[in-house]
């Protein structure tokens, strides 16, 4: 059973959600939250899998409240989703530098909507097919000044290949299809790349890409 929790101000939209994903066999709404402080608590009474956040709410923000799950050590295994609306994009890079495993954009399919919760619980970062390379696009436009790769180091040269790729928004089955190589193996590779790195999940490989300077602005093609 993969366990959701809906932070959310509007009591609409939590309803929707909940409505939705408890309908699931394999999802239940373990709890909601109207604000980023009630998030938090939520999350440590609960213990969910994956935690949807809206980014603006009050008293503690979206954004804020992420930094204080993916921050504790004993949180690791939870994920967060943000949702955001294309008029917020700056938000969405903030939020993967925070630890987001990705976003969702709130008027997103039903079907995506559930895909994405499974996703994440497999430990796929999630981008919203659709602007997915227009946001890695800005992400990178926006990216700071690369710090030292030393880091980098401990990666073999097709694992910094790989990395690159997922890097410009590539899944593994693209990835395997671009290094002609297994769809397993290319898993294995970002697997491998993400433990050596202490990356969260892939989303934080994608800001690792581009702040190591890996990949810079202008790669997507």
């Amino acid at each position: 059973m993969i366990r959701v929790l809906l932070a959310d101000d509007q009591l609409l939209v939590r309803a929707g959600f909940k409505a939705l994903l408890d309908a699931q066999a394999d999802i239940e709404v373990v709890g909601e939250a109207a604000d980023g402080q009630q998030a938090l608590t939520g999350v440590r009474a609960h213990r969910p899998d994956v935690v949807l956040m809206d980014i603006r709410m009050p008293v503690v923000d979206g954004l804020a409240a992420t930094r204080g799950i993916t921050g504790d050590p004993a949180l690791r295994d939870v994920k967060v989703v943000m949702l955001t609306t294309f008029e917020l994009d700056e938000y969405v890079f903030e939020a993967l530098r925070s630890g987001a495993s990705g976003f969702l954009v709130k008027d997103t399919e039903p079907d995506e909507l559930l895909r994405a919760v499974r996703a994440v619980v497999a430990g796929d970062a999630l981008l919203s097919p659709g602007v997915t390379r227009r946001l890695i696009a800005e992400f990178a436009a926006r990216s700071k000044e690369p710090a030292p790769a030393a880091a980098l180091g401990a990666l073999t040269e097709r694992e910094r290949e790989v990395m690159a790729l997922v890097g410009i928004g590539l899944s593994n089955e693209e990835i395997a299809r671009r290094l002609v190589v297994s769809p397993l193996t290319a898993k294995t590779h970002v697997s491998r790349t993400m433990v050596k790195l202490g990356a969260r999940d892939r989303a934080q490989l994608v800001v690792l890409a581009y702040e190591s300077g890996l990949v810079r602005p202008g790669w997507l093609g």
